[in-house]
């Protein structure tokens, strides 16, 4: 029978949310061309306790990978450990999230298995047996359609692009061999983002700053949205991260992070092309800019013309007390 393979993620032991986008998608895809899914954890010893749930995101197996030089993203390890189980599977889709993480390893499993990649792809499917997949291609204005002819392919999912329900499979846990093979690079740290904050990436709400906040020291006002929202990142456009008024870690855009979060506001971004390409994807986007021909507005599914200094502390406000009722 036809397998897909779904190549998870963790930091510290614990699975990213990420991971179970990954195995989801993999089970309606696996539903679609009658096959089964595996779910490969990679990480130190002890991670196999983290991966036990993932049968509930449609997971039939899952194989655990456990290696101490694993607790770390490992280039080397992990896509020589991937490569070796896609070609002992004989999996139609091998499908990574499209983290940095994933935008790194997808291309090194793709080579070592010599097969083709679809990158950042927004949604998957089968057409006569055959792995289809579709991303958004010049900036977001197109939306690329592929089809796999070669019997196996990669897949780099964008985050946020599948909703994770229950599908309540077995999920059996079973322990698979970490390929040994010299590491020729080594992660030594990882610098995380400020304790709590969440990865624009991976939430489900972004709000994000621009120019129009005039400087640094008016981000409290973006800070203070987000709170009010609970499950929210901050996020920022380009301009402001080359200003330094933003660690680059928080920029949206094409040379940023790419998100799909369910909400986006943008306050105080006009909205150019490039970072347009970051956040075009998500499910619902609101601008305040008080530039009412600013190409944002063009996006958005809701706009405000004012000053965002303004409408801000009253939008804030507004949310703080709808979550409060």
């Amino acid at each position: 029978m036809t397998a897909i393979l779904a190549v998870t993620e963790q930091r510290d032991g614990a699975l990213r949310k990420v991971s179970r986008e990954a195995v989801w998608a993999a089970r309606q895809l696996a539903d679609q061309l009658g096959a089964t899914v595996d779910a490969l954890v990679l990480g130190a010893p002890g991670v196999d306790v983290a991966a036990a749930d993932l049968g509930a995101a449609g997971a039939d197996r899952v194989l655990v990978a456990a290696d101490a030089a694993f607790a770390r993203y490992a280039p080397d390890g992990y896509a020589a450990t991937v490569a070796e189980r896609a070609k002992a599977g004989g999996y139609a889709a091998v499908i990574v999230s499209a983290t940095a993480t994933g935008k790194d390893l997808a291309p090194r499993i793709a080579a070592r298995l010599d097969v083709p990649l679809a990158s950042d792809v927004t949604a998957l499917g089968a057409e006569g047996g055959k792995v289809t997949a579709s991303r958004p291609v010049y900036a977001g204005k197109a939306i690329q359609r592929v089809v796999f002819e070669a019997p196996q392919g990669v897949v780099s999912l964008r985050p946020n692009t599948y909703v994770v329900g229950s599908a309540g499979k077995a999920g059996a846990v079973e322990s698979v061999a970490a390929a040994s093979v010299p590491a020729r690079v080594t992660v030594r740290e990882v610098k995380a983002s400020e304790q709590g904050a969440l990865d624009v990436a991976e939430a489900e709400v972004v709000i994000s700053g621009g120019r129009g906040l005039k400087g640094p020291e008016h981000f409290h006002l973006v800070e203070e949205l987000a709170k009010a929202f609970g499950n929210a990142a901050v996020g920022a456009s380009r301009a402001v991260v080359d200003a330094g008024w933003r660690p680059h870690a928080e920029q949206v855009g094409q040379t940023g992070k790419t998100v799909s979060p369910t909400l986006y506001v943008a306050l105080g971004i006009s909205g150019a092309i490039q970072h347009l390409a970051g956040m075009r994807t998500a499910k619902v986007i609101v601008a305040i800019n008080k530039d009412k021909d600013a190409p944002i507005f063009k996006a958005a599914d809701y706009g405000i013309v004012g000053d965002l200094f303004e409408v801000l502390p009253k939008l804030t406000e507004e949310v703080r007390k709808a979550k409060a009722g």
